[in-house]
């Protein structure tokens, strides 16, 4: 509601409502608000009037610019998408923006690749940005906003915030391979990891394995959840015990995966064979087998998730269940181009199938 001073006479009608004093000189959001009309052109204008803020306070919102309190652009914001108020698409660059939280592994490079193709046969531009690893809203976010890109694919995966901001700027996004649960009306794409996980314990059971342990990722994330419960599901089609100790919660890194497999190969009872979350904690596995004196896959089976390109190089060659992530980033980055064009996606969430790779590290266990 504006910040309007009505005068001190007013009249009850009978209907209960409290008309203004002089509509004559009320604006045009107070009149079609008490007419209990719907606004017939939303503008920058009719958002600041509503929301008692001037015009310049209004483009520093939709523009991702500071100098705002908190209260006025969330107040701003929950206008904006009341009203359905989009900025032109004019306004937005010929770029799709890709933002990660952090540049620092091959996981990325095959992202980007992805992202490049269908920018070049769609003859976009790319800016690839990168976050940080930041609890508030960083700098290089806010410069994200104010470039207005046609449209931004996040490996980052944005808070509601940062999401709810976006989509008050008409700025259409994609996340991908989200982490966390999101909204339904969120578009994302994704992959088998439930699946995955699954196929990948099976053929460790498969092999003969009992004792087959677990390197997942950091507790809460939603694609190491999935692969985890593929793998509980696995052990237990297989009449298998599912043995806690046997289950390990890491970071997703090389060095994390080393650590952790001295702990499980540290154990009495040793796991004849080892799944992790991603091929980076497999080769921190590798390492830490040579480090026991244990070959691959003579003495221990491993399995990765990812099939990045380095993997079949290693040796032994990594078994691993190969995530298509050039080809989900071609979907993602497809599915961001529909909406910046202002077109309906054919489906909010997508999730490519994943496959396992056989390759030189399982083998049956020892008799």
């Amino acid at each position: 509601m504006g910040r309007r001073a009505y005068g001190a006479l007013v009249s009850r009608s009978t209907t209960g409502k409290v008309p203004l004093a002089d509509n004559a000189a009320a604006g045009p959001a107070d009149q079609e608000r008490e007419r209990g009309e719907a606004p017939r052109s939303v503008t920058i204008a009719y958002i600041a009037e509503s929301a008692g803020v001037s015009v310049p306070t209004v483009s520093k919102v939709l523009n991702g610019k500071s100098g705002v309190s908190a209260d006025t652009r969330a107040r701003v914001e929950e206008l904006i998408n009341r009203y359905g108020y989009r900025k032109p698409a004019s306004h937005r660059s010929n770029v799709v923006e890709l933002v990660f939280r952090e540049l620092k592994d091959m996981w990325a490079v095959e992202i980007i690749r992805g992202v490049e193709r269908v920018a070049r046969q769609h003859r976009v531009g790319v800016m690839v940005s990168e976050f940080g690893l930041h609890d508030g809203v960083s700098p290089a976010w806010e410069d994200t906003v104010s470039r207005r890109p046609n449209c931004v694919l996040s490996v980052a995966q944005l808070s509601e915030a940062e999401r709810a901001q976006l989509t008050a700027k008409g700025i259409p996004f994609v996340v991908f391979d989200p982490i966390v649960e999101l909204p339904d009306d969120v578009p994302y794409v994704g992959a088998t990891n439930w699946s995955g996980g699954r196929a990948a314990t099976r053929h460790l059971a498969e092999l003969g394995h009992r004792r087959i342990a677990m390197i997942s990722g950091p507790e809460g994330q939603l694609c190491c959840a999935a692969r985890l419960d593929g793998y509980r599901s696995a052990v237990a089609a297989a009449g298998l015990p599912v043995d806690p100790d046997l289950v390990v919660h890491t970071g997703l890194t090389r060095e994390d995966g080393c650590e952790a497999a001295r702990t499980l190969l540290a154990r009495p009872v040793r796991p004849t064979a080892i799944f992790t979350a991603n091929d980076l904690q497999a080769l921190g596995v590798y390492q830490a087998a040579r480090d026991a004196g244990l070959r691959i896959p003579d003495d221990l089976s491993v399995v990765g998730f990812d099939d990045l390109p380095v993997v079949a190089w290693v040796d032994p060659p990594l078994t691993t269940v190969h995530q298509p992530l050039t080809e989900m980033a071609v979907a993602a980055t497809e599915l961001a181009l529909t909406l910046g064009r202002g077109e309906q996606a054919p489906q909010a969430g997508l999730e490519l199938a994943t496959t396992l790779t056989v390759r030189g590290s399982t083998a049956p266990p020892k008799s």
